[in-house]
């Protein structure tokens, strides 16, 4: 009996024993079967396949791996995100999940997702799995660089330059570093040293646009952008800049084209590149007075950062635009209708008749007489100078003092000073107990709608 005992114990062990070597002979093979369907992109069959292993052993990280794989080749990268993380938390890595391939797979996932932290870790954990390979110390430098600390990207950017003198990107990337720490030479030595390395990569022509830019060398920046929009990468940042190179050189209807291209060229609505392609491109709407389209596009940057930069003072500055036609009127007007308003306001506001009416950079400038009952008889009339700006920035007291000189260079009596905006503290201050009035967005409001504009 005992000995038909231990015979009973040694085949049930032995039945467990089989049971297991099965299973692993098995799983490789179901694993290999995995990878077959990837390769065959039959993603979807992959994907069932690695669910069914993992639903009959949850903790099986190789399927966790593997579905991963799937779901970042059927380019549902969320999905693959949230695989990769569980491997990266819990897998004990081998054959079927190499460490160096895995890492390389997840930190891309993680740039994608802008998650900068995740990726650095992954990067720097890659530099010490292969110690020789210049990318990952240039991908490291990159993310440095991101995070503003130039330190360390630039100490990065000479490891990969070390691994590979011919990286040039890295040589690009330092160039820039060095040249925001004002180290001019070697900051111009370090990009032309990239472009004669390879003048066909592109993105290094941002960099050298970069510094153009910065030595206010407009033309040459505006030439090196463009070579840089051949890399997708680039291409939005280097619209951007060029369309910030034209609103420097005051070009601003070339200014809004770029800026209207770089908001086209935007695959995220929430970057901060389309964010600020969309708040450029509503300042030049503004200068040009399209003023309804300068807040469309407020309002869009409002709904995905209501706090960036003045968006908010704006879309408060022209709130009253909604209801208030006068002032739209006012502030949208082609040039020729404008100095007709501002001749109507005259006459309404002040009485004043209009004898010359010229078009200023900030608005219009007229030089009038009063409008009295009289004027059938033929004296001599004083005259008054009335400046209507139209224009976002509170008035300066220098502007002020500027009317005012004007005025006694014209003989005029007194000048009045309208705008749609406000005047400063020093202004208002300069204008007591002299022969100017100011008349700010309220009161003007007030004329334009006693004039029936």
């Amino acid at each position: 009996m005992v000995a038909i005992a231990v015979c009973l114990i040694l085949l049930v062990l032995i039945g467990f024993l089989l049971v297991f070597v099965i299973k692993s002979l098995a799983a490789p093979k179901k694993l290999d079967g995995i990878n077959k369907l990837i390769k065959q992109q039959k993603y979807a069959a992959a994907q069932k396949a690695a669910k069914s292993l993992i639903a009959k052993d949850p903790r099986d990280y190789h399927a966790h791996y593997y579905l991963g794989k799937a779901y970042l080749a059927d380019r549902k990268n969320e999905l693959a995100l949230m695989e990769f993380k569980s491997v990266a938390n819990n897998a004990l890595f081998d054959a079927k999940l190499p460490e160096t391939e895995f890492r390389k797979q997840l930190s891309q996932l993680y740039l994608k997702f802008n998650q900068l932290d995740d990726a650095l870790k992954e990067f720097l954990l890659l530099t010490k799995l292969e110690p020789t390979n210049a990318e990952n110390f240039f991908q490291c430098a990159k993310i440095y660089e991101q995070q503003n600390n130039a330190e360390s990207a630039l100490g990065f950017y000479q490891k990969a330059i070390k691994y590979n003198k011919k990286h040039v990107k890295a040589w690009a990337g330092m160039g820039m570093i060095l040249f925001r720490a004002k180290q001019f030479n070697d900051a111009k030595k370090a990009i032309d040293y990239a472009l004669k390395l390879s003048p066909e990569t592109y993105s290094t022509y941002y960099y050298l646009g970069k510094i153009q830019k910065e030595n206010k060398e407009y033309p040459a920046a505006v030439k090196s952008f463009e070579k840089a929009l051949r890399d997708p990468e680039f291409k939005q940042r280097a619209l951007l800049e060029r369309g910030s190179c034209y609103m420097m050189a005051g070009a601003t209807d070339n200014a809004q084209l770029e800026f209207e291209k770089a908001v086209k060229a935007g695959k995220d609505e929430k970057s901060q590149e389309t964010l600020y392609a969309r708040y450029f491109l509503a300042a030049c709407y503004e200068k040009n007075r399209k003023i309804d389209k300068a807040i469309e596009q407020w309002q869009i940057i409002s709904k995905i950062n209501r706090n960036f930069r003045d968006v908010p003072s704006k879309l408060s500055e022209y709130k009253d635009l909604q209801s208030n036609d006068s002032l739209k009127e006012f502030l949208t007007s082609s040039n020729a209708e404008f100095i007709e308003i501002c001749k109507k306001a005259s006459l309404s506001g002040f009485s004043m008749a209009a004898q010359t009416a010229e078009e200023t950079k900030w608005g219009c400038q007229i030089i009038a007489t009063e409008q009295k009952k009289d004027d059938w008889m033929n004296v001599r009339k004083q005259l008054f100078l009335l400046n209507f700006y139209r224009v976002t920035d509170p008035i300066e007291d220098a502007e002020v003092r500027r009317t005012l000189d004007f005025a006694k260079s014209k003989n005029c009596a007194k000048a009045f000073a309208c705008t749609s905006s406000e005047f400063t503290t020093s202004a208002i201050r300069f204008a007591e107990n002299r022969p100017i009035e100011l008349v700010g967005k309220e009161k003007l409001e007030a004329i334009l709608a006693k004039a029936g504009i």
